[in-house]
Formats: C-alpha cells, sequence, structure tokens
C-alpha cells in the first residue's frame, strides 16, 4: 500500500475496522466547512503546497459564457509543468496507480501526462452543502450497505468510516436534477479505426432535487431515471434502455428495461447489472463499469484504504471543446494524450474484493475517488488471476450552470485487448441542456415503447 497522506494510518486502520455504520457525531459534522470543506475534503493544502487549499472552487463562469455552450477553459494562460511518459514515469510512481503505470509500460511510444497547476475548481451549490451537513448526521446505510436511508440531495458520508460509504457519496455526488444530452462512445480498433455510436439520454434524479425530502425518497425506492435510445449507426438506430435505480437496492433490485427495433417490443432486463457487457460496447466494460462504477456494490467487500495524492484528469476543458473533432481525439491505443489536462490532487482509495461464493468478471477493484466532488476518477480493475485487466479514467471539469463537478469523457482500457472505449463523446454535439422538467410519465415502459417507434 502507497504512503497514505491526510489521515494517519492509525486513524485510516480504525476506520476500515468499523463494522458497523455509525453516524457521525455532531463534533465531527462540524468540522464541515472549517477544516474539511461543505463536501468532506481537506480544506488546507498539502505539505509542500502542490495541492493548494480549496478557496470555494468556481464560483464565477469565464466571460461571454452562456448555459448551452460547451464550457470554456477558466485557465486559458496555464502552462504544462513537466510530462510523465514512458522513460521517467517510476520516479512518479508514488503519484499513479497500478493502472496509469501499466499504461506507460503498454504504449511505452505514446502515452504520456501533461501535468499542470493543480486548481481545486470543485463547487456545488449552497443548498447542496446545507443538505450534506444535515445528511452528516443522519444518513444510514441499511441491508448489510445495499441500501441507504435518511439521504437527501447532498453527499451522504462527507465524512466516511468505509468503503461502502465513499462509494455511495460517489453514486449519489450531485449532477443536478435532470438532464438531455446528445453524445456518444467509440471502441477503436488496434489500428485506431472507430465506428460512432450516437445515443440520445435522459435522465432524472429524484434525490438531487432541490428540497427533496429523504422520506419521500424511501417511501418512492427511487435514486434516478435513465433512457437512452441509439440514434446513430442506422443498424441499431431506435434500439433503447431505461433503467429505475433504487435507494433500497435489497427490497427492490434495479429495473430496466430494453427495446429492440427488430422485434418492435419492449422487455423486462434484469441482466442490465453487474458484468453483462456494456451496450455496444464491444465487450470492452461492464455494465456497472459505466459512470465509473453504478448498481449494487452487493458482490463486494469493500475497504477504505485512506488517502493519497494521485495525478487525475482535471479541469479537461480543451479535451471538452466544440472545436475539436471526434478523429482529433481517438487514436490507437488511447486518446491523444495531448488534449489531456493532469493535476495532482488528493483521492480516497477503495478497494473492493469479490466475496466469496458471487462471480464477477472483476476480482478486484481499486476506485480512487477525488476528495473534493466524490467522482472516480481513476479505476483499477483485475481479473482471476490477479492480474490487471483494465483501467478507467474519468476526464471531469466543472459544469458551471449547475454548478457540479462531473467527467466529460469517460475511458475503459483493455490492457489485454489492448483497446479502449470512450463514452461520451459530445464535441460534435449539442451541449448537455439541465434545465428540462422530465415527468415520471417518461421514464416508462409505454415511453420507452412509444420513443423506439419513431
Amino acid at each position: 500500500m502507497k504512503k497514505l497522506t491526510g489521515i494517519s494510518l492509525a486513524v485510516t486502520l480504525a476506520l476500515t475496522s468499523v463494522s458497523s455504520f455509525a453516524k457521525i457525531t455532531p463534533e465531527e459534522a462540524a468540522k464541515l466547512g472549517k477544516e474539511l470543506t461543505p463536501v468532506g475534503a481537506e480544506m488546507a493544502a498539502n505539505a509542500d503546497g502542490s495541492i493548494p487549499a480549496w478557496t470555494g472552487g468556481i464560483t464565477t463562469v469565464p466571460e461571454g459564457y452562456k448555459s448551452g455552450d460547451h464550457h470554456p477553459d477558466p485557465y486559458p494562460t496555464d502552462k504544462v509543468q513537466y510530462t510523465v511518459d514512458a522513460s521517467n514515469y517510476e520516479q512518479y510512481k508514488n503519484l499513479l496507480s497500478p493502472g496509469q503505470q501499466k499504461l506507460f509500460a503498454t504504449y511505452p511510444k505514446t502515452f504520456k501526462m501533461n501535468v499542470y497547476q493543480t486548481r481545486r475548481s470543485a463547487s456545488y451549490p449552497q443548498h447542496v452543502y446545507d443538505e450534506t451537513l444535515n445528511n452528516a448526521t443522519r444518513s444510514e446505510l441499511i441491508r448489510d450497505g445495499n441500501g441507504i436511508a435518511k439521504a437527501a440531495v447532498g453527499v451522504p458520508f462527507p465524512i466516511p468510516a468505509n468503503g461502502l460509504e465513499a462509494i455511495w457519496n460517489h453514486t449519489l455526488r450531485y449532477r443536478g436534477e435532470s438532464l438531455t444530452r446528445e453524445g456518444g462512445q467509440a471502441a477503436p480498433t488496434a489500428s485506431g479505426d472507430f465506428t460512432y455510436i450516437g445515443f440520445n439520454e435522459a435522465l432524472m434524479i429524484p434525490y438531487g432535487v432541490k428540497g427533496a425530502s429523504y422520506a419521500d425518497l424511501e417511501a418512492t425506492n427511487i435514486l434516478f431515471k435513465f433512457k437512452q435510445q441509439v440514434s446513430e449507426p442506422a443498424r441499431l438506430a431506435g434500439t433503447a434502455l431505461l433503467v429505475h435505480e433504487t435507494m433500497d437496492q435489497i427490497k427492490t433490485p434495479r429495473q430496466a428495461w430494453t427495446y429492440n427495433t427488430g422485434q418492435r417490443r419492449v422487455r423486462r432486463a434484469p441482466n442490465v447489472a453487474y458484468d453483462a457487457p456494456g451496450t455496444a460496447s464491444d465487450g470492452l466494460r461492464t455494465t456497472d463499469d459505466f459512470d465509473m462504477f453504478n448498481g449494487a456494490p452487493d458482490r463486494y467487500t469493500w475497504e477504505l484504504k485512506g488517502k493519497q495524492e494521485l495525478l487525475i484528469p482535471y479541469n479537461d476543458y480543451r479535451l471538452h471543446s466544440d472545436s475539436l473533432k471526434y478523429d482529433d481525439i481517438l487514436q490507437a491505443g488511447h486518446i491523444n494524450p495531448d488534449l489531456v489536462r493532469y493535476e495532482k490532487h488528493r483521492v480516497w482509495v477503495v478497494e473492493a474484493k469479490l466475496k466469496s461464493g458471487t462471480s464477477h468478471i472483476y476480482k478486484q477493484r481499486t476506485f480512487y475517488i477525488d476528495e473534493d466532488s466524490w467522482q472516480v476518477s481513476v479505476a483499477d480493475m483485475y481479473d482471476n488471476r490477479n492480474e490487471l485487466y483494465r483501467v478507467a479514467v474519468a476526464h471531469g471539469l466543472n459544469y458551471y450552470e449547475l454548478p457540479a463537478q462531473w467527467s466529460t469523457l469517460e475511458v475503459y482500457h483493455d490492457l489485454q485487448s489492448r483497446r479502449y472505449i470512450a463514452i461520451g463523446l459530445d464535441n460534435e454535439h449539442d451541449m448537455y441542456d439541465f434545465t428540462p422538467k422530465h415527468k415520471d410519465r417518461d421514464f416508462t415502459s409505454s415511453a420507452l415503447r412509444r420513443q423506439g417507434r419513431r
């Protein structure tokens, strides 16, 4: 295990030994907004100042920006401070996950990390901070951690006591109340050729609605509803997916439906979970890889290992730009590294190990979670031989109109096939629209059928 920073090893071991899901005390919660940020990150800079103190994140938008634009870079004059590549990455091993190190070894001639000044840009609305403080002393994990209670809107466990609480923080991080978006994915071949798969998606997040009551959320048992329709290529267009994600996943597991254009009918899809292959993914990611991790955590044991400093993609506005074409981004082996901005940040480290008697193609997963946003930034996945299998990377930025920190692109590297899939490509499409007021009737099996037949 790498040297832990931010909290002592003794405290870390104490946290990870917690077997019950005890709430924190009011005295502990009082640290939020003082020595800890409102979502539980360390307020202070690191020892050498290379990670600055958090001062509120982005609270004003660049001049000329308006909602609906691709988000302009708020730091356009920042320069590359240093570059990590195959010739020197071992000097930076303490700032790299094992999976990141493997990428340098796998693509020694082309993979690199351009490292910039660290900008702690993550910010959220004040009501999210307020509800995070309320959650801090009341939120509970139930059903052995497979459900959550007494939480709404904000981070449920800003001072996590165990790995399950930390991964639920990622699942429930604030991303607005609802949205529609266009975009897609591509899985380049070993030579770099790719077919773009386009999607039209809608997301309704009752958990994130300002003023949401945890009692009402528990009564409906819905965290969010997600609908996805393939828009291109023509051979797949119209295929659709609907997911209802629940708060108590033992009481009511995830509900999912698919619409197949050939059969022109909606079917229940209980296999849209765990390690079932992702939609049109060429088998390069699992269903629960989407959004870096999603769904029921019940097949793993979860251990909070502590914190460390890591080089992660951050403020990736250049990669997000609508001046780019997908050909500029996608290439053989990995995306174009000249478009990616890396920064040094503190991350929570959570290790998930497959439980005896359960099955999954990943025997172990290690998640590196940005302390300022609870976004999983890097995930290393291991196969049944305990060998590194896949490495997932989330390229994050601040969406000014919410505001919220979220990924603009997620890239899943398969080390065995030497291929990857990039999800969230939207450079050639309109920007996300966070203003729609979706209704429950938009997320029914009947609505899925109607949409598929258009």
